[in-house]
């Protein structure tokens, strides 16, 4: 559907039209205004963060890093390892929730405002309109055969889309490596293969997605346009359009004679709606928000600017278009919109995000630096010494999260001091990041051991206000 004009409610869009494309026209509203922000805090804070220097002693010297090469994250101050892998399942469960939280109460506000997807789409239309010109100009540029005017313009505007993809790229690969020795080297052929790689392949994709495919990857392509539908209740906001006001009982008509007033209107059965079209040029996804609630609707309220931008026009209540309910649209006597929270489908989402969250700050606030596991040699899993008394051996992992070289004293509880064999060890020291397995022997008299089912390894560190480390093991003497 080209959003050219209003469309009727019984024709219906092929599934994909891809001759047909949509172009939009700019609008002004306080929808448009948040939009606008999003997207200039998304963005600095997506190409500035890896620039952001942060002091450290054990990797580079950046805020975050995704460091493969280490195993490890670093998020400012956090470290997260491998073994965090906890971290990540519960903040995918929180990401989830809140997804489905926000659907259940308003909609398809984070396609609205805060996907990728729209956040890049978002600019590569207003370089389009910057460079081709307003709706009229941009239509007519595409229906114009090529010449140098049509070549300068469009290759202009895509070579710049272009520009931004590539630097889009190179802004994620730097995540992974320290950002300022990464550019010199990817602009002089010495950055690592998967440097390159990553750079072409999130330029070609952010490319066709927001500069070729846009809408496509909306209604097509992204599967949450498809299970909404699920989380939708009869009390969710949504853009939705006021039929009642808008058709009134002769239905919506333009503009005449007789017919430029709301008084006017109504006497002859008219509604609000003026039929302008304007609420379908200005959407994204090229619908008709007059067809009723649609798959396809990324709630961005851009619609809404538009017709209130009208409606200021030719005096009539702004709200002809507006977030609310289908339930409040419906009714005989519709309120104020307003947020339902209080439904159990609402309130089961809220309460496991909630939980969800406790549970990952809980955890993170109580990790110690120091993690440590020990597993019993079990070939053989004892041995009996000559003066009767009886042998365990254990590996010891310890692994040390801090950012600085660790020294431990390893001690045991529950059996005699002396009972704890190192070797030729003179001390422990595992250096930042890393994690060091050592053996151990426990050799107990043959009496102790006969009452000796389980006892504790304790891993000290040696810095101060550190929590030692107590691990529970067996011990076998049959």
């Amino acid at each position: 559907m080209e959003a050219t004009s209003s469309t009727s409610s019984t024709n219906k869009s092929p599934l994909l039209n891809r001759q047909i494309p949509i172009v939009t026209r700019s609008v002004k509203g306080k929808f448009r205004t948040f939009k606008t922000a999003v997207m200039v805090i998304a963005y600095s804070v997506y190409f500035l963060l890896p620039w952001l220097p942060w002091s450290r002693n054990s990797a580079a010297s950046q805020a975050v890093l995704f460091d493969l090469e280490s195993r490890r994250f670093f998020i400012f101050n956090l470290v997260v390892y491998p073994q965090d892998i906890f971290w990540l399942a519960v903040l995918l469960f929180i990401a989830a929730a809140l997804l489905f939280f926000t659907t259940g109460l308003i909609g398809r506000a984070w396609c609205g405002y805060f996907c990728f997807q729209t956040l890049w789409t978002d600019l590569f239309i207003m370089i389009e309109r910057m460079i081709q010109g307003e709706r009229p100009a941009r239509l007519r540029l595409l229906k114009q055969p090529w010449n140098a005017e049509k070549i300068l313009k469009m290759g202009s505007s895509h070579g710049l889309m272009i520009l931004i993809s590539f630097w889009t790229g190179v802004t994620f690969a730097c995540y992974f490596t320290y950002a300022p020795d990464f550019i010199p080297r990817l602009f002089s052929g010495t950055a690592a293969e998967a440097g390159y790689i990553t750079v072409i392949v999130l330029t070609i994709t952010t490319y066709v997605a927001a500069g070729l495919s846009r809408e496509h990857i909306c209604t097509l392509a992204c599967p949450y346009a498809r299970f909404q539908g699920v989380m939708y209740e009869q009390e969710t906001l949504a853009v939705a359009y006021d039929t009642r006001r808008g058709e009134g009982s002769a239905g919506r008509k333009a503009p005449a004679k007789g017919l430029r007033t709301r008084e006017e209107r109504q006497a002859a059965g008219h509604g609000d709606c003026i039929d302008c079209g304007f609420c379908v040029q200005v959407c994204p996804t090229g619908i008709d928000i007059r067809d009723g609630l649609q798959y396809q609707c990324i709630s961005c309220g851009l619609c809404i600017d538009a017709c209130n931008n009208i409606m200021d026009s030719i005096g009539s209540p702004r709200g002809l278009i507006r977030y609310d309910s289908e339930q409040n649209i419906a009714s005989p006597a519709p309120h104020k919109p307003r947020l339902e929270w209080k439904r159990p489908k609402v309130l089961g989402y809220a309460s496991a995000l909630i939980v969800a969250t406790i549970i990952l700050f809980y955890n993170i606030g109580t990790r110690n630096d120091t993690e440590a596991n020990v597993q019993q040699i079990r070939q053989p899993l004892f041995v009996m010494l000559s003066d009767g008394s009886v042998r365990n051996r254990y590996q010891i992992n310890i692994a040390n999260k801090s950012e600085f070289e660790q020294r431990y004293e390893l001690k045991v509880q529950g059996i005699p001091a002396a009972a704890l064999d190192l070797g030729n060890i003179p001390e422990i020291r595992v250096r930042a990041g890393k994690s060091l397995s050592l053996n151990a022997k426990v050799d107990l008299a043959s009496e102790i051991a006969r009452n000796t089912k389980e006892f504790s390894f304790v891993i000290i560190p040696t810095i101060a206000d550190a929590e030692p480390v107590v691990v529970k093991t067996n011990f076998n003497s049959h």
